[in-house]
């Protein structure tokens, strides 16, 4: 009875991105990778495409799931085993769009998810619980980062000189740069465009600051 009523369980928006999401994972690919690979546009299976911009959900098509599975040499039966709830190996962590982490409510005061908005991703090293996946959307963070790549990012890892990080700023922003300096006072932040200026923040102004510990790419 059990696996009967699991089995006509009804399939959620958030299941299948995350399916899709483990697909790529366990080919060594990121999402927009995985399309690449099946021969679609390489922004069809990246976050921004998951829901409208009028806040609809935005289901994959039936035809880009079947060649993701042909590209990856996957079955329906082991995407289906992806799909159902139990099919994370622990690994699995909150993810969203970068350029929704400045949005009211997407962190707590500690830096941690909050809110509506994440999904999960299936990822290696996911650390020690309270780390978290950033997608990215656009190529504002080129050539370091381009869009569709996730970076995994650990508000437990120690930070040091030259690490990359993702800064929540008081004012609604959040940045990712190089930590060139920390003092009592201030971070000095080096932008990943090498053409732009160094940044002083006060520490006042900074809600958080975390360490990206794995990318994609």
């Amino acid at each position: 009875m059990v696996k009967q009523a699991k089995a006509q369980r009804m399939l959620t928006h958030d299941q299948i991105w995350v399916a899709l999401d483990r697909l790529a994972e366990r080919a060594g690919l990121s999402p927009s990778g995985l399309a690449k690979r099946a021969g679609l546009d390489p922004t069809t299976f990246n976050r921004s495409k998951r829901v409208t911009s009028d806040g609809r959900e935005r289901w994959p098509s039936t035809e880009s799931v079947a060649k993701a599975l042909a590209a990856t040499g996957a079955s329906i039966a082991s995407f289906a085993r992806l799909v159902d709830d139990d099919a994370g190996d622990g690994r699995s962590v909150p993810l969203l769009d970068v350029a929704l982490a400045g949005a009211s409510g997407a962190f707590d005061e500690s830096g941690l998810p909050s809110g509506k908005g994440w999904s999960e991703i299936a990822l290696p090293g996911s650390g020690d619980g309270r780390t978290f996946a950033l997608a990215i959307s656009g190529d504002a963070l080129a050539p370091l980062y381009r869009d569709g790549d996730v970076i995994l990012v650990s508000p437990g890892a120690p930070i040091r000189k030259g690490d990359r990080v993702v800064v929540n700023i008081r004012a609604g922003e959040v940045t990712v740069a190089t930590l060139k300096r920390r003092t009592a006072k201030a971070l000095e932040l080096q932008p990943l465009d090498a053409s732009q200026s160094e940044r002083t923040i006060a520490v006042g102004d900074v809600g958080w600051i975390a360490r990206i510990v794995w990318a994609s790419q």
